[in-house]
């Protein structure tokens, strides 16, 4: 994977991809920046992209909606993609999606992306309000603490989940006293690169698989759910792995569940109730998280009844 820093490095970027005449797919707001294009693609997320027939290549600009669109398009269509991540996410790192709706509810879901590069800009996330900002951060931490215990685990992927883990939880509360210090947000962005990468290497676990069975049923932010997930995920799997997840609270300062129970606090997400979340909704999304990929690859897959007592600790 090619990774740069500074948007300006994105002429040279396409370049190196072999790419020509992209097409950008990225929201609205991002159309006063400086990038080649061909066509621009800005109803983000989409369930289908009508591509230019001389279009070789895509550009992402955004956070994981875009991203995953633009992945969408990429499988679909054989191109190659730059992704210029906006957030935290990660998900400039992995080769497959979820598809939303226009309205963020899950449509379905794939893999098959063909991403060639990165290019990471501190500037665009400079205005990236709090609730993303906290959201997309805890998000990354969940990369870096999974990474360290999933299946697909790997020395490689440890390395960079122990790299992205301290700058992560040491950059987060910093963001969010001033959202301004360009310092602590490239710290931030840094630490979400390596989060990125270790998922990219090690794939998800049990905090995503819930978080993602309640994003995908109400259109909820991705990583406003990590946030919430990862300290009860975490409480689970210390039973089963208690030395990576000691690593990883190690790696953050301190114990793992309750250190990232107070950054999600920090951010502003405290109860899944407060998203309006029927409580009676519950037991079906359980068994939703539990037949997930990110459960299945947990150190000890939790069953439907385990992730309702799970979800209704945090509810």
């Amino acid at each position: 994977m090619i990774v740069r820093w500074g948007l300006g490095e994105l002429p040279e970027v396409l370049a190196e991809a072999g790419i020509a005449r992209p097409l950008v797919i990225a929201s609205e707001r991002w159309r006063t920046l400086d990038v080649p294009h061909v066509a621009w693609w800005s109803e983000v997320p989409s369930v289908h992209v009508d591509v230019p027939g001389d279009a070789d290549g895509l550009v992402a600009i955004g956070g994981g909606s875009a991203i995953d669109t633009a992945k969408h398009t990429s499988a679909e269509t054989g191109l190659p993609v730059v992704h210029v991540p906006t957030t935290y996410s990660g998900a400039e790192w992995t080769t497959f999606y979820g598809v939303r709706s226009p309205d963020r509810v899950m449509r379905g879901g794939g893999a098959g992306a063909h991403p060639a590069a990165i290019v990471y800009d501190v500037d665009l996330t400079l205005d990236l309000p709090r609730d993303q900002t906290a959201g997309t951060a805890m998000n990354a931490l969940a990369h870096c603490a999974e990474a360290l215990y999933v299946a697909g685990r790997s020395p490689a992927g440890d390395e960079q989940a122990l790299l992205g883990a301290p700058l992560v939880a040491d950059a987060l509360p910093r963001v969010l006293a001033d959202p301004s210090d360009r310092h602590a947000r490239t710290d931030l962005l840094r630490g979400a690169m390596h989060a990125g990468n270790a998922l990219g290497l090690a794939g998800l676990g049990l905090a995503h698989a819930m978080a993602q069975a309640l994003g995908g049923a109400y259109g909820l932010p991705h990583g406003a759910m990590n946030a919430l997930c990862l300290a009860p995920a975490l409480e689970f799997n210390v039973r089963v792995v208690p030395e990576e997840v000691g690593r990883f609270g190690a790696a953050i300062g301190g114990d793992a569940a309750e250190r990232s129970r107070e950054l999600a606090v920090l951010g502003g997400f405290e109860r899944l109730g407060d998203f309006g979340i029927p409580q009676a909704d519950l037991p079906a999304l359980a068994e939703a998280a539990a037949n997930r990929g990110g459960n299945q690859a947990n150190p000890r897959p939790a069953t439907p009844g385990e992730i309702l007592q799970l979800f209704e600790r945090i509810y």
